[in-house]
């Protein structure tokens, strides 16, 4: 990808602009999530109907992720986002329109689809902008989309409250999401593909080196969505607290590890991908350990906050490393996302069915396994290091094109 010369000041302003699409798309995701049990009630599905239907956003995001890539070298980085974005904004509106199962599943289908292409799309001009930099804004990025994502809960939760329609809810949450999302993307890099640059295969298995990438994303979505998903049921049922302290649990989980990504660049500029991971990892594992031998909840909740603490910058991390493994950054970045994806889709049926088995504290066993696994393979992310080029002047050019 190349395009016109950006000097310093306007990468810093496609940076602020990168972060407010991260911004949006999270509120995407908030917005929706708060109304699932309207939707349920709308569509008429059982529980067990619902987590199939729930299946299909992973399912449609995994299919799509790889034709970011071509779209991107069709239109350009700048257009190709602003029309996913658009589509990924709008497509909020679908769940809650669909009358019965099928028709769920497929507004579903097409809400991860769009997630999807949009998500690779952002992470990847969020590493072009990086790369340009010469500093780590990766952890910065998916800490505005965990703020965005709680915005569109605190927005879902109030809708909620007051028994507004989810239809009516999330055609305006769309609307205003879309203005927003399309209106940053103006001032984004517009990155142009090169004239003797082949357009990537619609569909590709990711490079060798994005695979091991995202193994250690796997791991880090996986105790993330194992934490989402069940740490107010283990305080719950393992701990006897009361459904408000168990519901804290989760909130401060989630407050943990949006401030921990915020500020998480400064450490990672200090200190580099690979050791801030390890250390994560030796966090994550410690919180995992907490958990699994507490016997108070502040104890559990202190181990929670130490997982969140943990994981939170791993997944921007291994967004940034795989936009330098390789020669083409949107087919990297798509295989670690669809990776992790699945990590997601896979975490929380896996918590529940190991607990059915044996018990809840079992399960969080595995999660402290794979929190450990971090600090073990941290070493693959050693190319964002690496690679990432330096400026040494204020007010140096930053050249489009980078070998």
């Amino acid at each position: 990808m190349g395009g016109k010369v950006y000097d310093l000041r306007e990468v810093r302003r496609a940076r602020y602009a990168v972060a407010a699409v991260f911004a949006a798309h999270g509120a995407v995701t908030g917005s929706f999530a708060t109304r699932v049990p309207w939707i349920q009630d709308h569509a008429g599905v059982s529980a067990g109907q619902l987590g199939l239907a729930l299946a299909f956003p992973a399912l449609g995001a995994s299919l799509a992720m790889p034709l970011a890539g071509r779209v991107t070298h069709r239109f350009g980085a700048r257009n190709a986002l602003r029309g996913l974005m658009a589509l990924w904004t709008l497509a909020l509106t679908l769940p809650s329109l669909a009358p019965n199962l099928p028709a769920l599943c497929l507004a579903l289908f097409a809400f991860g689809a769009t997630a999807g292409m949009a998500d690779v799309a952002m992470n990847a001009l969020g590493v072009e902008v990086e790369g340009r930099l010469g500093r780590s804004i990766m952890s910065g990025l998916h800490g505005m989309w965990s703020a965005g994502a709680l915005v569109g809960s605190a927005a879902g939760t109030l809708a909620a409250h007051l028994g507004s329609d989810a239809r009516l809810h999330h055609a305006l949450a769309a609307a205003v999401l879309t203005v927003l999302g399309v209106a940053a993307c103006r001032w984004v890099l517009d990155l142009q593909p090169a004239e003797d640059e082949d357009p990537p295969p619609r569909f590709a298995l990711p490079p060798r080196s994005a695979l091991l990438i995202g193994a250690v994303g796997f791991c880090a979505v996986f105790a993330e969505g194992a934490s989402l998903d069940w740490s107010a049921v283990y305080l719950r049922d393992q701990l006897d607290t009361s459904a408000g302290l168990a519901a804290a649990c989760t909130t401060g989980f989630t407050l943990t590890m949006a401030i921990a990504r915020i500020a998480g660049d400064r450490v990672v500029d200090r200190f580099g991908s690979v050791r801030t991971v390890r250390a994560s990892g030796v966090l994550a594992t410690l919180g995992g350990l907490m958990v699994v031998v507490s016997d108070s909840p502040a104890l559990a909740m202190t181990g929670f906050a130490l997982l969140g603490l943990g994981i939170a910058v791993v997944v921007p991390l291994c967004f940034a490393a795989a936009g330098r493994s390789g020669s083409n950054p949107s087919l990297a970045i798509a295989g670690v996302a669809t990776i992790t994806y699945t990590s997601g889709l896979v975490a929380p049926s896996a918590i529940g069915g190991l607990a059915q088995l044996t018990s809840l504290v079992v399960s969080f066993c595995l999660v402290t396994l794979l929190a450990s696994g971090l600090a073990v393979f941290a070493g693959v992310l050693r190319t964002a290091d690496r690679d990432r080029p330096k400026i040494s002047r204020p007010d140096a050019a930053v050249p489009g094109p980078r070998p």
